[in-house]
């Protein structure tokens, strides 16, 4: 199996019986296998294939979140085991349980929810940011994965230079978004364990429409918390696919689905943190993810990027652009 020897894989683990398993579908980044030996089941991860930077895709960092996560009763996979030895399949890597539930990508599955069900998915995602943000970083062993103060301050000049190493056209609006945003950063407020990139096709949901558990967490840190608050609400607002009509849809867009303000105050609620800036953070979302957007964009028209659906990505960067600067505004 491309990237995953599952004869070395065997020996590593001791086994005696024989493995079988399947990449997932879906990620981008760091490559993610199904495992099983008829018996147990388990979850691989490792880097992407040719990856050379040992500092990305850090094998060992996700794994001591997710331990960290786990023990402390937050609803992540619980690790099994984490390997350094390259040796083994030509990588690190590291094995967690495997978790049932379901990830929604579909519109037309939440769609078939129905408004009251629909509601309450949502409002669960949000109490679940929540609790990660109320877990006590250096009471979970976690009080050196990253640095809170000044936060905000660097993530704005950080995805400045992205934005400067991505141009491959003129955004209207794009710079004056980030100026905007550069003049008065917000200092935040205490710094919380984030996931960096919290959304609803991140997460494995049950049966009773609650979160079972939060997965990708190679993007976590210790931050800002509303940053991630901020970043659900503007992914919210964009298509996960196209809907019934044909016209791409996005999950606020579906009936039952809270409004940004209901989004804000149930987080705020739950959390008992300030979002008074709020706005703020959402208009800094927006620009983060069309710099990311506008960096797939650039890829491609460098023809540098494989597979299908590329050729509309760059077509999101403008709305987003503009959703920045509504933000700003307070709408």
């Amino acid at each position: 199996m491309k990237g995953l020897d599952l004869e070395r894989l065997r020996a590593h683990l001791g086994s005696e019986k024989e493995l079988t398993g399947q990449m997932f579908a879906g990620g981008r980044s760091n490559l993610t296998y199904a495992v099983t030996d008829g018996e147990n089941r388990w979850v691989l991860r490792r880097p992407p294939l040719g990856h050379v930077l040992p500092t990305a895709h850090d094998m060992a960092r996700e794994h001591r979140v997710l331990e960290a996560l786990s023990k402390a009763g937050f609803p992540a996979p619980r690790p099994v085991l984490f390997c350094s030895d390259t040796e083994v399949i030509g990588a690190p890597f590291y094995l967690m349980e495997h978790v049932d539930g379901r990830i929604y990508r579909d519109i037309a599955d939440l769609q078939g929810l129905g408004a009251e069900a629909m509601r309450g998915l949502i409002l669960s995602l949000v109490d679940t940011l929540a609790d990660l943000h109320g877990l006590d970083p250096y009471a979970i062993g976690l009080g050196d994965f990253g640095k809170p103060e000044g936060f905000n301050a660097r993530q704005v000049n950080r995805w400045k230079k992205q934005l400067d190493a991505s141009r491959s056209r003129d955004v209207a609006g794009i710079d004056e978004l980030h100026a905007r945003l550069a003049v008065d950063i917000p200092a935040g407020g205490p710094g919380a364990v984030v996931h960096g990139d919290f959304r609803l096709d991140n997460v494995l949901i049950g049966d009773d429409l609650g979160v079972n558990a939060v997965l990708d967490w190679e993007m976590s840190t210790l931050g800002d918390p509303l940053s991630d608050v901020a970043l659900m609400i503007t992914y919210a607002g964009l298509p996960l696919n196209t809907g019934g009509d044909g016209r791409p849809t996005a999950p606020l867009s579906v009936p039952g689905h809270p409004t940004i303000a209901e989004l804000g105050a149930r987080y705020a609620e739950r959390s008992g943190r300030d979002v008074s800036d709020l706005h703020w953070y959402v208009g800094f979302a927006a620009f983060k993810l069309a710099v990311i957007l506008e960096g797939v964009h650039y890829r491609y028209v460098q023809g540098q990027t494989v597979g299908e659906g590329f050729e509309t990505i760059g077509n999101l960067v403008g709305p987003l652009v503009m959703r920045g600067h509504e933000a700003l505004e307070g709408h």
